[in-house]
């Protein structure tokens, strides 16, 4: 959930450090002696498992990729999370090639992308060492970005280009990343990120030249948090706000001319909850950062930053964090529970993780969830090639009497459901005039036929507005398009 949509950023000097108020090249080892001192802290981490294809959801494959994985201490490889949904087999290598050994997953986190791995056999360990996490993701010299290719350590010079805040690879949250600038091959999973002989970040995507990196700032609490056990989570700021930047609307409110900060435009509510902000208010700093009127703060380590950073910085889900805001012609304080990042939370979720997608087929019309998942099926460039209206409900809110949405994505076709050959993508409304959030509402809807049909309505806007279909003749036709397409299963629903 982004709370507003943009990004804002500072560009940072790569290899540039403070002395007596100027700046100067900071030294830097040399390529090959970085290399040799990981050699020894980083392995190839093969992940193997199960690939769905969501447009057909009940087919499935074997999918298999490499990325790479560092040790911090015995027992525990960090790796980005990318690839560990519907894991079958976790296999590990040292030394870029050579005797495989089996892993197992510790503990993974969608929400931050990271997981921890460990070797199955403690003898994987007998000549590893121990990478050293920075607690501060800023330089301390020239950067490199390291991984196994063809048996050899590759190492790639970088260079840092700015702290963005960002929303994560698997989910919505947004937190600290670092933008760089190598020419890395390969597609960016986990490659280590490092500076002298401390690791600055691993690298959790690329495009181009331009890679994305999580902090090791943001690293070291998540997992120290999972080592003793008390992780509770990321949270997340739930309100929306714009920029103060129109001196209009703050004069309108009565703000101060010299007061700065970004007006609550829109805040959830839940039943028997009280929200803490409204809408209207000003909201002047966070966590004791002042907010500009550009929802900027400025971070001591860091520079300038979107302020959606302070939900991450050093807090937790249900964690409390002192605003201070203008309402109603005063400065108030209010404390703000952060609520925890859940995929439930949107009403177009980011996706189920670790579980076959959800189906219901009914004669021959195929039901699916609208989620992450599904819009991500188009692949490369998805958000312009899915259907305007399915990813209309990414902008769309979660409403308590609706909050999900289902989708009649395809029809097998059949002499039932003929003349609806061609009906795919559309949204449902009501099932027999019982309103549809999820596949429990289908499946209960299509149990109650009025006047010996169905009647399915779909989403105003949609080109087809309803269908109706012989209820007396679904259970048979459903049973028809099965055999004739090899589907083993009418539906999965968790």
């Amino acid at each position: 959930m982004n709370s507003c949509w943009r990004f804002v950023t500072i560009s940072f000097l790569s290899c540039l450090g403070v002395v007596d108020g100027g700046f100067e090249l900071a030294a830097a080892p040399s390529s090959s002696r970085l290399v040799a001192g990981f050699e020894k802290k980083i392995v190839t981490v093969e992940v193997t498992g199960t690939a769905y294809d969501f447009f057909q959801p009940w087919s499935r494959s074997v999918k298999s990729i490499q990325k790479t994985g560092v040790a911090l201490r015995p027992g525990e490889l960090l790796a980005t999370a990318e690839g560990f949904p519907d894991h079958t087999q976790i296999r590990l290598q040292k030394d870029g090639r050579g005797k495989w050994w089996l892993g197992k997953l510790k503990w993974v986190d969608y929400h931050s992308n990271l997981a921890v791995v460990d070797a199955q056999d403690p003898a994987f360990w007998d000549d590893m060492k121990a990478a050293v996490l920075a607690p501060k993701a800023t330089p301390a010299g020239a950067l490199h970005v390291l991984k196994w290719r063809s048996g050899n350590l590759e190492s790639r010079r970088a260079d840092l280009t700015q702290f963005t805040v960002r929303d994560a690879n698997l989910s919505w949250v947004n937190h600290l990343n670092l933008e760089i600038d190598t020419e890395l091959d390969g597609p960016g999973l986990g490659e280590v990120l490092i500076s002298g002989d401390r690791v600055l970040g691993i690298v959790s995507s690329k495009s181009g030249n331009k890679v994305l990196a999580i902090p090791s700032s943001f690293i070291l609490p998540v997992v120290e948090a999972n080592r003793k056990g008390n992780y509770r989570g990321l949270g997340y700021f739930d309100f929306v706000w714009q920029p103060g930047s129109n001196p209009a609307s703050l004069q309108y409110l009565g703000v101060p001319v010299d007061a700065k900060g970004v007006l609550v435009i829109d805040v959830p509510s839940e039943p028997g909850k009280t929200p803490v902000l409204k809408p209207k208010d000003v909201l002047l700093s966070v966590d004791g950062f002042d907010v500009d009127t550009e929802g900027d703060y400025i971070d001591p380590d860091y520079g300038h930053l979107m302020l959606e950073n302070l939900a991450t910085r050093k807090h937790w889900a249900g964690d409390v964090i002192k605003l201070k805001i203008w309402r109603e012609g005063k400065v108030m304080e209010v404390g703000y529970p952060l609520p925890k990042v859940e995929y439930s939370s949107e009403l177009v979720p980011e996706g189920g993780f670790d579980k076959p997608p959800e189906y219901v087929i009914a004669g021959g019309l195929i039901f699916q969830p609208l989620d992450m998942n599904l819009l991500k099926a188009w692949g490369e460039n998805w958000e312009r090639r899915v259907p305007f209206r399915l990813g209309y409900y990414r902008n769309e809110k979660k409403l308590t009497d609706r909050p999900s949405r289902v989708v009649l994505t395809q029809v097998l076709p059949d002499a039932y459901n003929l003349g609806y050959q061609e009906s795919r993508y559309l949204v449902v409304d009501k099932v027999n005039g019982i309103t549809v959030s999820r596949l429990q509402d289908l499946k209960a809807a299509l149990e109650k036929p009025k006047g010996g049909a169905h009647l399915l309505e779909f989403a105003r806007g949609d080109g087809l507005q309803r269908i109706v279909l012989d209820a007396s003749q679904m259970a048979a036709a459903t049973q028809r398009v099965l055999r004739l397409y090899r589907v083993s299963s009418p539906q999965v629903i968790h």
